[in-house]
């Protein structure tokens, strides 16, 4: 989701809930405690530069277990990162606490947000010597069992 996607969508909203991909959902008594633009300048294994830009959220539970954060409070910091910090339309990244710090891409349902999985790739797989598939090529299978003796 871009960041203009969010901006039409909290003024229709009632109420701001996250949910997170195993179906539970960040206490409602979280905060966003950053709203920043991450710039991450990069050589990938093949030798190729890249810039990748996006609008960070971090999530946050306290133990203030009164607060709920508005979609119009939220709207607000926003609108004060975007002219404070010159944050422009880029994909939102999510950051919440899991075992570590994780990483999260973001949807909306009709109802509420979705913390979606984020996951590592390699982007030079024709440099790096990962056999690239096709749309026709299937998988093939080895006919290996367990105790066979080809593994």
């Amino acid at each position: 989701m871009k960041l203009s996607e969010i901006k039409t969508i909290l003024p229709a909203l009632e109420s701001v809930a996250f949910q997170t991909p195993d179906g539970s959902f960040v206490p409602e008594h979280f905060h966003v405690t950053e709203v920043g633009n991450i710039q991450k300048h990069f050589i990938d294994c093949g030798g190729v530069i890249r810039k990748e830009t996006v609008v960070n959220f971090q999530l946050w539970n306290a133990n203030d277990f009164e607060h709920r954060l508005k979609p119009r409070k939220l709207l607000r910091i926003i609108q004060l990162s975007e002219e404070k910090l010159g944050i422009t339309d880029n994909e939102i990244e999510v950051e919440y606490q899991g075992e570590t710090i994780c990483k999260y891409g973001l949807e909306f349902n009709g109802k509420h947000f979705v913390l979606t999985p984020k996951t590592t790739a390699c982007l030079a797989e024709d440099a790096c010597g990962i056999p690239l598939k096709t749309d026709n090529q299937t998988e093939k299978t080895t006919g290996c069992t367990p105790g066979g003796g080809c593994c």
